[in-house]
């Protein structure tokens, strides 16, 4: 491979990671780099190889946060559980289903998160106990499990993103909080998704171990920053990642 292409690569890991581990999306800046590096490679062996790659990240992410914040088990852990099944579910289907249709409706979701934020300036600034009520713990568990775990084997760009929103708006979690225990629901993700692609072939290993490293060192950055920052930094680059996700889908819509 050309310098250029690899150092390419390498810049797109790290940054994915720092993106990824501090409000998720990080699939916005992996995937073209992947595609711009082998544009003659099967797109499944290049999501394939995005799950390799941000698997590591996402993990060693999640290690940090759970040093400095103290995740909300009783949704996490059963979201976990779901998650690796909705993402195995969403992957095996993802050659069946065309996401030209999902996209629009993703756009319109997202447009209204962007929306929901700015209109809400307190939400995820501080946690809101009184949210946290059996039947929105449920809630919380099926809508980042089952729904947005299958959503990530599907398509998967924005995941850690939308499992942030759901925490801060279902459970009333603050953005810090909400971004630890998303962190381990969207590891569970990447791993169900990451099995179905290698069962069927769909994985560059040697290049996804490699860009793994570089995905961790962004990932352990943007970690400590999130912590060290609080949860008005989290929802600050939280908005331009919502704004940059709904740009990029809309050029994948009408390119």
């Amino acid at each position: 491979m050309d310098v250029e292409i690899v150092a390419l690569l390498m810049t797109a890991a790290v940054a994915a990671g720092w993106v990824d581990a501090v409000v998720g999306g990080g699939g916005l800046l992996m995937l073209p780099a992947l595609l711009v590096a082998f544009p003659s490679t099967p797109v499944a062996a290049v999501l394939g190889t995005n799950k390799l790659t941000a698997i590591f990240g996402t993990c060693s992410a999640a290690i940090t946060y759970a040093r400095g914040v103290k995740s909300e088990a009783r949704v996490v852990w059963p979201a976990a559980g779901l998650a690796l099944l909705g993402a195995g579910g969403g992957a095996a289907l993802a050659g069946a289903v065309s996401s030209a249709t999902l996209r629009p409706i993703i756009m319109v979701v997202l447009l209204a998160v962007a929306v929901f934020v700015v209109l809400r300036p307190a939400m995820g600034r501080v946690a809101e106990p009184p949210l946290r009520t059996p039947v929105r713990m449920v809630a919380a568990v099926l809508v980042t499990g089952l729904g947005i775990g299958c959503y990530d084997g599907l398509i998967g760009p924005g995941t850690g993103t939308f499992l942030i929103i759901a925490l801060t708006s279902i459970i009333g979690l603050d953005f810090v909080t909400a971004s630890a225990s998303a962190k381990i629901i969207n590891t569970a993700t990447n791993l169900g998704a990451l099995i179905v692609f290698a069962l069927n072939g769909d994985v560059m290993w040697l290049i996804g171990v490699g860009l793994a490293v570089c995905n961790i060192i962004g990932a352990q950055v943007g970690a400590h920053m999130a912590l060290r920052r609080g949860a008005g930094f989290v929802r600050a680059v939280l908005l331009v990642v919502v704004v940059l996700l709904v740009v990029r889908l809309g050029v994948d819509q009408f390119a």
